[in-house]
């Protein structure tokens, strides 16, 4: 048996050696970076130990442990009261968001030279401060305001917009719509923009009539803007705070109470900052899971296909 020849390869060249820009993607990266972990991640770490505590505004913090949580899920009525209108409020306010923004994005979107000059002023309200438009909106809600002030012109005695429990929540939500529907509007009509012609005008030489090219065509087309509106919308409406604060002041009793509102009020009102922090973080893992849902049905929901 003999042993096999090696064989050996005389100035074979090495590979290259790949050289990247690793050291000046860290110094571009590190101001970002640094922002992040000094006013995010720092605070959210923070939150989570003061929840661990009784820590009132001044004075000495005491170390409660998960009391401020088994108060918060057994002890609080309220907080199931305010659970409950947030998540009332973002079903309403996210499902009239999508539908009117799909519907005013195709219409703006077949309107022709128009179309920009409408989406100008339909994302007006967006860029202006909520403060502003949550004012405008009390002065046109209140008992003797703009809105009741017109309906006294036909002899109708307008409702209390705002002190009604029934239609105070009503108001937060067209409010809020009016503030936030611009933005869906310009990322829908992004969306539509993108969706090739030939493909319409393939469905429309096979017959298809304008709903069935709608819905068959422009929608699965249009679901990965429609997904991505959705996710946002949906964790905007869990942080609404401006609107029940200046219009309502979450009353008339808890009707318009909402979490991140209890929260500011427990933490800067009633001098509860580690129950504030806990419900912080109640908010969190509640938009957390809501989130990881919509994402584990990414797949099956939206389409990516050109």
């Amino acid at each position: 048996m003999t042993a096999l020849p090696t064989l050996t390869v005389k100035n074979a060249k090495k590979p290259a050696r790949v050289t990247g820009h690793g050291k000046l993607a860290a110094v571009y990266l590190a101001p970002g970076m640094l922002g992040f972990l000094i006013f995010i991640v720092v605070p959210l770490v923070a939150s989570l130990v003061i929840s661990l505590f009784d820590w009132p505004l001044f004075g000495a913090a005491k170390f409660v442990g998960l009391d401020n949580y088994v108060r918060m899920l057994s002890g609080d009525p309220v907080f199931w009261t305010v659970l409950g209108n947030t998540l009332f409020f973002a079903v309403c306010y996210t499902v009239l968001n999508l539908v009117l923004a799909l519907a005013l994005s195709t219409w703006l979107h077949n309107l022709g030279s128009w179309g920009p000059f409408f989406r100008v002023l339909f994302f007006i309200p967006v860029v202006t401060p909520m403060v502003a438009n949550a004012l405008v909106w009390r002065l046109m809600l209140t008992d003797d305001g703009v809105v009741n002030s017109f309906l006294a012109n036909f002899g109708i005695h307008g409702p209390s917009w705002l002190s009604n429990s029934q239609l105070a929540m009503g108001s937060l939500i067209a409010m809020s719509v009016w503030q936030g529907i611009g933005y869906n509007i310009i990322v829908l009509g992004a969306g539509l923009n993108g969706i090739s012609p030939n493909l319409l005008e393939a469905a429309r030489i096979d017959g298809a009539g304008a709903w069935q090219r709608f819905f068959r065509v422009v929608l699965p087309m249009l679901s990965p803007s429609l997904f991505f509106c959705t996710v946002m919308t949906i964790i905007g409406s869990f942080k609404v705070f401006t609107q029940p604060y200046l219009l309502t002041l979450g009353g008339p009793g808890e009707s318009t109470n909402t979490i991140v509102l209890y929260l500011y009020r427990n933490g800067f009102s009633f001098d509860k900052l580690g129950y504030a922090s806990a419900l912080a973080w109640a908010l969190f893992v509640i938009v957390m899971l809501i989130t990881a849902l919509q994402f584990s049905q990414q797949k099956r929901l939206v389409n990516y296909d050109n």
